[in-house]
């Protein structure tokens, strides 16, 4: 349940910034590459406002190649 609530929580930040078909399709990317960095170091981050991203870029050295490429790919 825990993990269900984590993911949506991701989900919904990064349904909120993104708003064309492109930035949706990265959003994705994202989601998909980051979720298990979000659970493991993010997870008591309050949605909203790019605080979930924000933490994930702040993680540095701690996240998983496949989430760094795509926290740089966003940018």
């Amino acid at each position: 349940m825990r993990s269900i609530l984590a993911a949506s929580g991701l989900a919904l930040v990064l349904a909120a910034a993104t708003h064309t078909p492109a930035a949706a399709q990265d959003q994705n990317v994202l989601r998909d590459a980051c979720k298990g960095d979000y659970q493991r170091l993010c997870q008591g981050v309050q949605p909203g406002g790019g605080r979930i991203i924000k933490c994930l870029q702040d993680q540095g050295d701690k996240l998983t190649p496949a989430c760094k490429t795509a926290l740089s790919a966003r940018k």
